[in-house]
């Protein structure tokens, strides 16, 4: 049963975007719904980056439509543009967190005070009520005792799940990630893995621009492959990683069968024997 219109969280219509010359998005169409975990993939220079970002128009699209909750962000057409003021567009933007490969946190400022900035700031959440929000937010990422750190006294893992929950103390109604774990050493990648997953667990409707298969095929409720800025292939991880009907896609997928990172749960159901027929052996 299609979902309704409701529970359409964000919406993406026609998007496209070039860079000089070089078309990195060529009419992209996809719909988010709530809950809904989407990983995007693909090769790099495929688009899936750039989608992310005009999602919530870090970068903004030379055509097309952005909706968020029903209310357009973003509307270009040959014969129309949608222009919002400035509040309006803070007001429809604040709906989404962002998470970047690089933590983009304030190095002179403590966890603390890089979580409490824009509720305060933004939302003018009393100081008070900020900093508990924010002490609840870092122990639900497992860092309960890191408020009074700077950013350097703390790795790379402990940092971006400091940006999550900084990302989180505005409420965003959905959350974008940008290769949230790109920049970390393999061994801290699972504690941020970990923390996302328990987003999921919560229900909280997610993008994740990824490269770790494994964890899109673990934790997606719909993977969209990115080819040449186009959505090349779309559906369940299971249906689409497995048994990848696109060669372009089942070339991408081929190449990281040899790495760790996707000796998981997609390399142990790819090697899994077909299961037996109820007559078989007898």
């Amino acid at each position: 049963m299609a979902a309704a219109s409701s529970d359409i969280v964000l919406s993406v219509r026609g998007i496209e975007k070039s860079f000089g010359q070089q078309r990195v998005l060529r009419g992209v169409d996809l719909d988010v719904h709530r809950g809904e975990v989407v990983c995007l993939i693909g090769a790099s220079g495929s688009g899936k980056t750039s989608l992310l970002r005009c999602m919530n128009l870090l970068l903004e699209p030379d055509r097309g439509e952005v909706v968020i909750e029903g209310t357009p962000l973003f509307r270009r057409t040959d014969a129309q543009r949608l222009n919002l003021s400035s509040r309006e567009m803070a007001a429809v933007r604040i709906k989404t967190g962002m998470v970047f490969q690089n933590f983009n946190l304030f190095p002179h400022r403590t966890a603390l005070e890089n979580i409490i900035e824009a509720p305060v700031m933004v939302k003018k959440t009393p100081r008070a009520q900020a900093e508990e929000n924010a002490r609840d937010l870092l122990a639900r990422m497992g860092l309960p005792d890191a408020g009074h750190k700077y950013p350097s006294q703390l790795s790379g893992g402990q940092q971006q799940r400091v940006a999550i929950a900084r990302a989180l103390a505005m409420q965003p109604t959905i959350m974008l990630f940008d290769e949230p774990t790109s920049a970390l050493d393999p061994q801290l990648v699972g504690e941020v893995l970990a923390a996302i997953r328990q987003l999921a667990a919560e229900g909280m409707t997610m993008v994740i621009v990824t490269h770790e298969i494994g964890f899109a095929y673990e934790l997606a409720d719909r993977v969209v492959f990115m080819d040449e800025g186009v959505v090349a292939a779309s559906g369940h991880p299971h249906d689409l990683l497995l048994s990848a009907s696109n060669p372009r896609l089942a070339a991408f997928v081929g190449r990281f069968k040899e790495q760790a990172r996707l000796l998981g749960p997609l390399a142990a159901a790819q090697a899994a024997p077909e299961p037996a027929s109820p007559t078989q052996g007898h």
